[in-house]
């Protein structure tokens, strides 16, 4: 049993508690962060507020015990934290410890409980994966959780849910839904209806590319330009879940429509799929005892009006796992590592109001950045990279006349699943060629900073 963490304090009112009889079970338990705050309570510990709340990286002091053996050098751990175990309980030793943490693992390897302060599975615990692995030779559970056998298990769930049902697709242009038509193509044939939506928020030159990949690789595919009424509907907004909901709402009404045409044609269609991932759940507050981060336009289900049962096959799959998938049912590798890309596209990119130029303007520095990242050979080694455009103005100087105009952000993270990320350490000369480039090439910019802010605490996206 591993016990995540999560958002709440063990002394929230409500706050999410332990199964009965959990801890007597006699079964191996790994707490991490909150999970182990909970184990501590329970048996006898003290959980206090931190002096120091501790986000992002930090140094484990000493580590020892069975879920360290045979890590060695120096040991980076991922910290998001408010609380902290005060005092481990009795037959608990501390097995870790930081400058701010005393409390940074601990175990009872005699009834086969173990905590851990730090995040173990995000890719800023370089080390974690290790520690994962020996938790995994402590239990002696099978391993069996491959590409290959999560790809047969999804069509297997995926025919005998839609039977002889008729599915129509989402999709977005990026490689979660992209990978769903595959599967779903192979899984149900003909009876799969794909239909993608440029919402007009897309990067520069997305929606021919999304067209040409998706229809090359046997994808049944309908391609809706929508751009006209998304930012109608977008028009004088700018709060970032107002955004949100409406490109939703507009999503469903767009598919309410082509689904009607499609069963006009081909027959009653049964079920709407889409690309959620559990990040996408989580965030959204769509599983118990997660905190309402943002809200996506997937996740909260269908309105009543929307007579389609809703088919999320990747629902609990991390984007890593979403990649093996793809690798495994033959994307081109371009495609399988391109980029994450919100389904709000460009409108959360965009602070403030949506409009025709300012999306030109974000296109355009986008573009330029991105295709650096490739030019300079540093696209692979970035999880996401994104402008944001922002509605902050200053004065600068170009031809030697004043000039006030925008400012953009830069951002560029490394991460696995998204829900972690760290800043990317471009090089300083890259970012001095990327800031040149834009406000040389896009005169309604006169100002390029770059976003050195992990996650947490801020989120990859700014809106």
């Amino acid at each position: 049993m591993v016990l995540s963490g999560g958002p709440s304090s063990v002394y929230d009112p409500g706050a999410p508690g332990l199964p009965d009889g959990l801890l007597e079970a006699g079964l191996p338990v790994l707490g991490i962060c909150y999970g182990m705050q909970l184990i501590a309570r329970a048996t006898g510990g003290s959980v206090a507020r931190s002096p120091v709340s501790e986000y992002g990286k930090a140094r484990l002091e000493r580590f020892e015990g069975r879920l360290f053996e045979g890590v060695e050098g120096e040991f980076v751990a991922w910290m998001s934290h408010g609380d902290h175990v005060e005092r481990a309980p009795e037959g608990f030793a501390v097995t870790a410890t930081t400058a701010s943490t005393s409390v940074a693992a601990m175990e009872d390897a005699a009834r086969g409980l173990y905590g851990l302060q730090f995040h173990p599975e995000v890719l800023h615990t370089p080390k974690g994966t290790q520690v994962l692995e020996n938790f995994l030779r402590l239990t002696g559970v099978s391993r069996d959780w491959t590409a290959a056998t999560i790809l047969a298990t999804l069509e297997e769930e995926v025919r005998a849910k839609v039977g002889d049902e008729r599915v129509l697709l989402a999709i977005s242009g990026g490689v979660d839904s992209s990978t769903l038509g595959l599967l779903l193509a192979r899984a149900l044939g003909e009876r799969l209806t794909a239909v993608f939506v440029d919402h007009g928020l897309l990067r520069q030159g997305e929606a021919h590319q999304v067209e040409r990949a998706l229809t090359g690789l046997g994808v049944n595919l309908t391609v809706v330009d929508a751009s006209e009424r998304f930012l109608a509907a977008l028009a004088d907004v700018t709060d970032p879940e107002e955004k949100r909901k409406i490109i939703g709402h507009e999503f469903v009404r767009l598919f309410e429509r082509e689904a009607r045409r499609v069963q006009a044609e081909k027959g009653r269609i049964a079920f709407l799929a889409q690309g959620t991932l559990y990040p996408d759940v989580i965030e959204s507050a769509g599983e118990a005892g997660a905190a309402n981060i943002k809200s996506h336009h997937n996740v909260g289900g269908l309105p009543e009006e929307f007579d389609f049962e809703l088919l999320e096959p990747f629902r609990h799959l991390f984007k890593d796992e979403v990649r093996a998938l793809a690798r495994e049912l033959g994307m081109p590798e371009e495609l399988v590592e391109r980029h994450p890309f919100p389904g709000p596209g460009l409108a959360i990119r965009c602070l403030g109001e949506v409009t025709p130029e300012r999306l030109a303007v974000l296109r355009r520095v986008d573009d330029i950045f991105v295709s650096a990242l490739h030019e300079f050979g540093l696209y692979q080694e970035t999880w996401q990279a994104l402008a944001v455009l922002t509605p902050l103005r200053s004065v600068g100087v170009k031809g030697d006349g004043r000039t006030y105009a925008y400012t953009v952000a830069l951002r560029a993270v490394t991460s696995v699943d998204g829900m972690t990320a760290d800043w990317v350490h471009l090089p300083h000369e890259f970012l001095a060629t990327v800031s040149t480039r834009i406000t040389n090439a896009v005169p309604e910019v006169n100002r390029v900073v770059y976003d050195i802010t992990s996650k947490p605490p801020a989120t990859i996206e700014w809106e």
